[in-house]
């Protein structure tokens, strides 16, 4: 047996004589003696110990077969993979003026209309339920909520075909949550949606300053009172959207969620992005996880302090995992309001980046979204490989103006997977 190439070893601090590793390929975190690892770099390890470590993915019996697995990870994934996940976009309008609407241009009172929402039930049906392959739907926009027509045709469709099939539909959605009452929250749950994201803000001046009704009123106390109405029949996460100057405010939100009864056992988890532009493209925040922002320099910094933050008073947040890109995952699709299909939100209206129609279905590509971005010497040497697979192509794309070419996160990973991994463990021994 051998140590992985995607092994990181870290100090831990609270445990002298030990070391804190982390593989990059499986996620999994272990405290090990430094003994431990001298004997695994030798070669000499019992059999319990390398059972386990084996499983964890920190030894593998042949590094080159581990290497060659990377690499094949996105083509063996998607052979074995049984789910698709779309993102309907109903419409390009909001009843908010978010100060950072990443839509630009695109928004205005562009929506569905139902020969299209039919459209798409058939597309997905014929594309994905008759091939055994169930459905992960998220309904997005704009504001999804100003088409709940369309909301109950193409869930109650989904549904009606998937069952029929023996096969699982699922529906979730991002909303801005300002039309999220109880009322409209039982109905949701009632036609299947099940996930929702609300987003807020902060507190309620910096969020009101920052998402406002187009009327200029301030939308945080509407969203309060919908979450509390809704929290209990969805499974409801927030994610706030912050900026370099007041990311360090937004613990102040925490603290005003458990006053109004917001406490972590009624939210699925609470997430922070930060709000970014690169060149004169705004990130949409709900989709950069993992994406362009991640190279600037504050955002280590904040991640980390908010995601603590967060843990601290028992919130639920994103787990440390390696990010899988939409643009690789074969079955995944964005489906614009006019029948459009892209790989990723952010490429919406972008010129060469659409990969077919409804009535066309999906278009080679593999050479417009450079599917082989990463297959270079340099990525296949790097250990990072498995949490990066060649960065964001939309981070590359606004930065040089082409897709070509990789968006390394070395610097970043260096500067910050450590402290992530400490933070982990310190997490997971608190709930011990």
């Amino acid at each position: 047996m051998h140590l992985s190439r995607y092994l990181k070893r870290y100090p831990c601090p609270e445990r002298p004589g030990h070391l804190l590793l982390f593989s990059t390929r499986t996620a999994a975190i272990a405290i090990v003696p430094e003994k431990t690892v001298a004997d695994m770099e030798r070669g000499i390890i019992s059999s319990a110990t390398g059972e386990t470590l084996s499983r964890l993915g920190f030894l593998v019996p042949d590094t080159d077969a581990e290497a060659e697995e990377v690499r094949r990870f996105f083509t063996m994934f998607n052979q074995q993979r049984t789910l698709a996940t779309i993102i309907a976009v109903l419409n390009m309008d909001c009843n908010l003026a978010c100060t950072y609407c990443f839509e630009g241009g695109l928004k205005g009172e562009r929506y569905m209309n139902t020969e299209t929402a039919e459209r798409l039930v058939s597309f997905l049906d014929q594309r994905y339920l008759a091939e055994g392959v169930s459905l992960n739907l998220d309904f997005y926009g704009g504001e999804p909520l100003l088409s709940m027509d369309l909301i109950r045709l193409i869930a109650t469709r989904l549904t009606e075909l998937a069952g029929a099939r023996g096969l699982s539909c699922s529906f979730g959605m991002v909303s801005n949550g300002t039309l999220l009452t109880g009322e409209v929250a039982q109905e949701l749950a009632s036609l299947g949606v099940r996930g929702v994201q609300v987003t807020l803000d902060g507190t309620r001046e910096n969020h009101n300053r920052f998402r406002p009704f187009v009327s200029g009123r301030g939308s945080f106390d509407v969203i309060v009172r919908n979450l509390l109405e809704s929290c209990d029949l969805l499974d409801i996460s927030i994610v706030c959207n912050y900026t370099e100057e007041n990311y360090c405010e937004f613990p102040l939100l925490l603290d005003y969620l458990l006053e109004v009864g917001l406490t972590p056992e009624r939210l699925v988890a609470v997430n922070f992005a930060p709000i970014s532009q690169i060149g004169a493209d705004a990130l949409p925040p709900e989709f950069n996880d993992g994406c362009a922002s991640h190279n600037l320099p504050w955002v280590h910094e904040s991640q980390l302090f908010l995601r603590q933050e967060a843990l601290n008073r028992g919130y639920g947040v994103a787990k440390l995992r390696p990010p899988l890109c939409m643009v690789e995952l074969a079955n995944d699709l964005v489906v614009t309001h006019d029948g459009e299909l892209y790989k990723c939100p952010a490429f919406m209206g972008r010129k060469g980046l659409a990969v077919g129609t409804l009535e066309e279905g999906v278009t080679d590509y593999r050479d417009s979204h450079r599917l082989d971005i990463w297959e270079n010497e340099e990525c296949f040497n790097c250990e990072y490989l498995p949490f990066c697979y060649g960065g964001c192509r939309l981070s590359r794309l606004v930065q040089t103006g082409e897709i070509a070419g990789v968006d390394c996160r070395r610097d970043y990973y260096e500067a910050s997977l450590e402290q992530y991994v400490q933070q982990e463990m310190a997490n997971s021994s608190r709930k011990r």
